[in-house]
């Protein structure tokens, strides 16, 4: 647990210092420490104990590793997106496997206010999407069975790992949902900072759900 508390320390001072450069600079501070930071949190489960189920670990491993990808895909000059979003669409998947090493959960009562959330974000994106309406709607729908999922494992197992990992899933919904609008609708002086926040918390709260399990 004490390494876990170190990484997680530097893991923060990490992100407010990406966060600071961001927002007041020097820009390339950003290249330092937004895959830093990632790594850090990385480091957090890839250090973890292995679990009775090591499944769950390895996956949620992956997943952290693909979204690290992701970050440095988003970092480029030319700023790949779709090639960001392919790398986080893979994190996903990873993150769903993890949540369902108990068993997929099937309860549509559960499923409803993420088909809801999803549908809602999806619409009022989709006039400003343009080519990437297919490549967002299946990453959307991803992202929805995975936080559906996590869900699901919360109410199935109901362990603080399980718990955890449902809050870093809502999490990373919030952030994404808020950097999409940002990106291609709505525009905000401090949306970056509010997403990114809450994307490290979710990777964080994911990593220490392998810490717990």
């Amino acid at each position: 647990m004490s390494v876990s508390i170190v990484l997680s320390f530097l893991a923060g001072v990490s992100a407010f210092l990406f966060l600071r450069a961001n927002q007041w600079g020097p820009k390339r501070q950003e290249y330092l420490f937004k895959p830093l930071t990632t790594i850090l949190i990385l480091l957090i489960a890839l250090l973890a104990p292995v679990p009775e189920n090591a499944l769950y670990k390895w996956a949620i491993v992956i997943g952290l590793a693909f979204s690290l990808a992701g970050d440095i895909f988003l970092l480029l000059p030319r700023n790949r997106f779709i090639f960001g979003l392919v790398a986080f669409l893979i994190a996903h998947i990873f993150f769903t496997l993890a949540f369902t090493t108990e068993g997929f959960y099937l309860s549509l009562l559960a499923l409803i206010p993420f088909a809801i959330f999803g549908g809602l974000v999806i619409g009022l994106l989709w006039p400003v999407l343009g080519k990437l309406r297919l490549p967002a709607s299946l990453y959307a729908l991803v992202l929805m069975i995975m936080g559906w999922q996590a869900a699901g494992y919360w109410i199935t197992i109901g362990s603080q790992s399980s718990i955890l990992a449902f809050v870093g899933a809502v999490l990373f919904i919030i952030s994404d949902s808020i950097m999409i609008f940002h990106r291609f609708r709505s525009p905000h002086r401090y949306a970056r900072l509010t997403y990114m926040t809450l994307y490290y918390l979710a990777l964080w709260l994911i990593a220490m759900s392998v810490v717990v399990y």
